[in-house]
């Protein structure tokens, strides 16, 4: 395979200025570390200087993970997750991006598909100048391991947002070197799975066995976790490899037999992962961290951008849940963990813990009537609801995803047994407020259908509103079934008088209808404009 290299990057001498200036970050270790960086002269991105000493390397991997929370600090970088039927957004305001998204009509002037390219670009191409930095050096060290440690983290990164970037377009350019002038063509799909695949078995033969709670660092588990994850891309859409799902169901088999020692495992409570207690988790595979510390970094998915503009709320109205992937929810304590359906409020209009005054369901809301996502407000007794920043951090990948994984793929391979029914059995035990270890009436077994089927449809309850439903739903070729049939202004279900007489549930206001086509030939957005115009090759 022909190595695609790096994207025309500058277009001026002060946008090249600026990539001198390394944001601080906050990398969350057992003790949640803080580090304040500054600028390096070495880490400039328009050319290689070899490194001489380890903190040169130290500084410019940190300052990958700086790049990486700059990205992924506002909903821009999670933009494709509009388009699942799990969430939405506003009809109006100013959410017209994230609504070419929810109604499958992107353009190529969306401008937060422009910002999260970029991003992901200037992510990728820090990543690029510290492998060329440091090939081919032994640099002194009283820790034998920490090069390796390094440079193994640098692969995982780069790994991870070519993957990021390949779930929103399908085909992107391979950006693999420091070169500002050349203008690469988009790589075939293959190669972008084949180079994601080298890119993480470089990491995992590279990183150690653990390494804190919550895994702010990557561990050999975390690569091989996104490997399964990776594989079961390649099994489905648009390649459809089937022999990748056997791949898949060994990841994950691997990294559950090792969890213990990467320090993987289910939280008890669901809820707790949405709060700021929840911050750190075993359950995280790969966590993203916040600081208001360092750089201000602080996470601005969350908080007030899931309330309503209404007296009191004063929500930014940008992620909401689907009513009808609401209403179909199974109820129980993943429910609960999921979804605010009613908010205890004050005579002012706010949420109101202490002495509210009534309570507010989500069909009274006056500005945009949806379901409350638990997983965007957060916790309402740590207040960061009234909020739009907050120090949560972000879940990437957690370890629910790992089981299911490892049900799902050993199903489509034709391997399932025990211990695949049981990985899907935990998380569906904990859906229940079931402790995951004990088997349960509840579980589920063979007489319920085919394993593959019941771990997909536990995926879609499981990371409801977690922006991944859309990447399930095109891998599986699900799109049209999911949303075909999509009408948000049918409140489902049925509503009980006090005599227990039932009705249907009154219609709601709430309408982002589908414009674009749900076939295969809209399931990936279009590269922005402005990247083609600068690189035409772009554009073939």
């Amino acid at each position: 395979m022909e190595n695609m290299k790096t994207i025309k990057i500058y277009k001026s001498f002060k946008e090249l200025l600026g990539l001198f200036s390394i944001v601080a970050i906050a990398l969350g270790f057992n003790s949640c570390e803080q580090f304040d960086l500054e600028e390096n002269p070495a880490g400039s991105q328009s050319q290689v200087v070899t490194y001489s000493s380890m903190p040169q390397l130290e500084l410019g991997v940190t300052g990958i993970y700086g790049k990486l929370n700059k990205a992924a600090w506002m909903s821009t970088f999670y933009v494709n997750g509009w388009s699942g039927d799990d969430i939405t957004t506003h009809v109006a305001s100013n959410k017209a991006d994230f609504r070419e998204y929810d109604q499958r009509f992107v353009t190529p002037e969306n401008s937060r598909t422009l910002t999260n390219w970029n991003g992901v670009y200037e992510m990728i191409r820090a990543a690029n100048t510290v492998l060329q930095s440091v090939e081919g050096q032994t640099l002194p060290d009283p820790d034998p391991t920490k090069q390796e440690r390094l440079v193994g983290e640098t692969y995982f990164l780069r790994a991870i947002m070519f993957n990021h970037l390949m779930r929103i377009h399908g085909r992107i350019p391979l950006v693999l070197e420091v070169d500002p002038f050349q203008q690469p063509s988009l790589a075939s799909q293959v190669e972008v799975f084949q180079q994601i695949e080298s890119d993480l078995l470089e990491a995992e033969s590279r990183l150690p066995v653990s390494t804190n709670v919550g895994s702010t660092r990557p561990s050999k588990g975390t690569a091989r976790a996104f490997l399964a994850r990776l594989y079961m891309d390649w099994a489905g859409f648009p390649l459809k490899d089937a022999s990748k799902y056997a791949q898949a169901a060994s990841s994950a088999k691997t990294v559950i037999d090792n969890a213990a020692s990467h320090g993987f495992g289910l939280e008890p409570d669901l809820a707790k992962l949405w709060s700021l207690a929840g911050r750190f988790t075993q359950e995280g595979v790969f966590t993203i961290a916040y600081s208001n510390s360092a750089g201000n970094l602080t996470n601005r998915k969350m908080g007030k951008l899931g309330l309503p503009s209404d007296p009191g709320l004063n929500g930014w109205q940008e992620t909401f849940a689907e009513i009808r992937f609401f209403e179909d929810m199974p109820d129980g304590a993943r429910k609960d963990a999921t979804y605010y359906a009613e908010l205890p409020v004050g005579d002012d209009g706010a949420i109101n813990l202490n002495s509210p005054t009534r309570i507010l369901r989500w069909e009274e809301f006056k500005d945009q009537q949806n379901p409350i996502l638990r997983k965007i407000v957060g916790d309402l007794a740590d207040g960061d609801w009234a909020q739009f920043q907050t120090l949560r951090s972000d879940l990437y990948m957690r370890y629910a995803e790992v089981l299911l994984i490892y049900a799902e793929a050993s199903g489509e391979a034709g391997t399932a047994g025990a211990d695949a029914w049981e990985a899907l059995n935990m998380v569906h035990r904990r859906a229940e407020g079931l402790p995951t270890n004990t088997p349960a009436p509840s579980d589920l077994t063979v007489g319920d259908g085919s394993i593959q089927d019941l771990a997909f449809t536990e995926r879609k309850w499981e990371f409801a509103g977690e922006f991944i439903r859309w990447n399930d739903l095109v891998r599986k070729e699900k799109v049209q079934e999911a949303l075909g049939n999509r009408n948000p202004r049918v409140s489902i279900g049925t509503e009980y008088d006090e005599n227990g007489v039932g009705s249907p549930k009154p219609l709601t206001t709430a309408q982002n209808p589908i414009l674009g086509s749900l076939g295969t030939d809209n399931y990936y957005a279009p590269i922005p404009q402005q990247e083609i115009e600068k690189n035409p090759n772009l554009g073939n």
